[in-house]
């Protein structure tokens, strides 16, 4: 009697232990519309029982960090399947793929299309495509209208990384968006001086309408801005609005300058979110304005690269890649490159070593000397390479300033101790379009006047890649070394497949471009004028003719390169010619 008294004691313990505690495979003994080892995607196809949307909604979903049994059971997962699923991220992993989720134990058929449901509302009707808007436009026609428009419709959140800003429209909107009780972060280059003598700066004006304004120990040259983005949990990156490209806010971007600014009016996810991490991690390693004392230091949902779900056809590159994060009692948190780090670099080379057809590059410098080789030995390779660089005219160089380069580098190559010496000879600031020229490569330079001065400079400020008419790299990122060592920038590299119509609409601002102020006759006009203008409207000119541009000017107009043309450009906009 006692022996069986002992094992049903062993019997109701065991039972209580595996009710407590789970199966051994992590299961536990509830009612299970599927089996252990049911599987929703048969074959390996998702497509089977939903769409892409669903797919990366249910990976946001159980990669959320507030996403436990309890609240997946509250949004209709059965019980089985919410306790295994949150038992394997209790173990600090992440679903990576949707047939990771479906490797759960009890995650089948019935778990999956109760998964689906549960994020049902953020895929209802078709996604809205992304739009571009190309500079110059009229003042109010332009892009800024849409950023206004974007930042007047948070609720929540404006989230701003931005280099240039003085557009009285964005910081009105900035502040009427805090007066409503929209918690506004900005990342704002300008403060990175504004912070030595702050008042009455722009950095002051925004934080004392409420702008809660940091800045970092490098170029914060990014120009995007998330609104209403993932500040609690991950699915509300699917409904933020996001924009990014070469544009600051500023009167000349918006009305002068060729530029480009993509916006995305939502159901982008996966991009939304890896600008939110961009953006958080370099919030937490910036400094304090020390203006406004009401505003505290904000923090928001942590965002790990794990938890973003891969999307096909798009890809973000950033060169805060290349630094590691610093902190000193005296100056505060910072960051420090790492040595011989090119990520964006390297990316862009791949695509153009991948070229088959065509490579388009429009871009306010060309003075990345791996990017640069990689387009020149593309065409040795594919001589029939359709390849056109339009770039700004600060881009032109002689031959004799070539050789002039050429032999600095080679100076300072064999003053080189060590590899170190060698790669900071490379990337100094060289120019390369006449590299390009020599090879036959076609390059054009928007061109505006004989001396260039801001003050009336309608400059080129693109900066765009589109290889083969198919794929699209857009953002910050001037080619040059100093964006890869020294500034925060961003590159979204959008491919053909997925986003068809911007594609295209690229691939037209760059056959628009490329013959800007063509077939206008300069040189014919230079000939004959009686005044020379050294300031005029946008002409698109090759090398030769640009050349041939400046010959003339000095010919009829000595006068050009003397002392006082030269040091005040902007008080000589034409002479009388001789």
């Amino acid at each position: 009697m006692a022996l069986a008294f002992r094992w049903i004691k062993f019997v109701v313990f065991s039972a209580w232990l595996l009710t407590a505690c789970g199966d051994v495979d992590g299961s536990y003994h509830e009612p299970s519309p599927d089996g252990a080892d049911d599987l929703a995607l048969s074959g390996g196809k998702a497509d089977e029982l939903f769409g892409e949307c669903h797919k990366v909604h249910i990976l946001l979903l159980l990669n959320d960090p507030g996403s436990d049994a309890d609240s997946l059971s509250d949004r209709g997962v059965h019980r089985r399947a919410a306790r295994n699923i949150a038992d394997h991220r209790g173990g600090g992993r992440y679903f990576t793929t949707i047939f990771d989720v479906d490797a759960v134990p009890y995650v089948g058929p019935v778990a999956m299309q109760q998964l689906a449901a549960a994020v049902d509302s953020y895929c209802d009707g078709p996604s809205p495509p992304p739009e571009a808007y190309f500079s110059p436009r009229p003042y109010g026609d332009d892009f800024m209208a849409a950023v206004v428009d974007k930042i007047d419709g948070a609720e929540r959140s404006v989230d701003m990384a931005i280099y240039g800003l003085s557009d009285h429209r964005v910081i009105s909107a900035l502040g009427a968006a805090v007066d409503r009780g929209v918690e506004v972060r900005m990342l704002y280059d300008g403060a990175n001086g504004d912070h030595l003598r702050t008042a009455g700066s722009t950095s002051a004006r925004l934080e004392d309408r409420g702008v809660n304004v940091r800045y970092i120990n490098r170029s914060m040259h990014h120009k995007f801005a998330i609104v209403d983005g993932p500040q609690d949990y991950l699915l509300q990156a699917s409904r933020a609005r996001f924009f990014s490209g070469s544009a600051n806010l500023t009167y000349l971007s918006a009305t002068k300058y060729d530029e480009n600014t993509v916006f995305h009016p939502g159901r982008e996810p996966s991009l939304v979110l890896t600008m939110q991490r961009e953006f958080n991690h370099l919030w937490e390693n910036s400094r304090n304005l020390e203006w406004n004392d009401d505003l505290e230091y904000v923090e928001t949902l942590s965002i790990e690269e794990a938890m973003i779900p891969d999307v096909d056809g798009l890809e973000v590159l950033l060169t805060s890649e290349n630094f590691e994060t610093t902190y000193s009692e005296r100056w505060g948190s910072g960051f420090r490159p790492i040595e011989f780090s090119e990520v964006v670099a390297s990316r862009l080379i791949e695509l153009i070593e991948g070229a088959r057809a065509s490579i388009y590059v429009a871009a306010r410098y060309l003075r990345s000397p791996r990017i640069a080789e990689a387009i020149i030995e593309r065409s040795r390779q594919v001589p029939d390479l359709d390849i056109r660089v339009y770039v700004d005219q600060t881009e032109y160089l002689s031959s004799e300033e070539h050789e002039d380069q050429q032999r600095e580098l080679a100076g300072c190559l064999d003053g080189a101790n060590d590899e170190g010496d060698q790669f900071d000879c490379r990337k100094s600031g060289r120019r390369f379009s006449f590299a390009l020229h020599e090879q036959g490569i076609s390059v054009r330079f928007k061109t505006y006047a004989y001396r260039w001065h801001v003050s009336y400079a309608a400059q080129m400020h693109h900066k765009y890649l589109i290889i083969d008419e198919e794929i699209l790299a857009t953002g910050s990122y001037n080619l040059s070394n100093n964006s890869e060592r020294n500034s925060m920038e961003n590159v979204v590299v959008y491919h053909g497949w997925r986003y068809p119509e911007l594609v295209d609409d690229y691939v037209a601002n760059f056959e628009a471009i490329w013959e800007t102020g063509r077939p206008h006759n300069q040189l014919e006009e230079l000939a004959d004028a009686e005044v020379i203008d050294l300031v005029f409207s946008p002409l698109a000119l090759s090398w030769e003719e640009l050349t041939e541009l400046r010959r003339i000017i000095r010919q009829r107009c000595p006068e050009v390169d003397s002392p006082a043309y030269r040091q005040r450009p902007e008080e000589h906009q034409n002479c009388v010619a001789r």
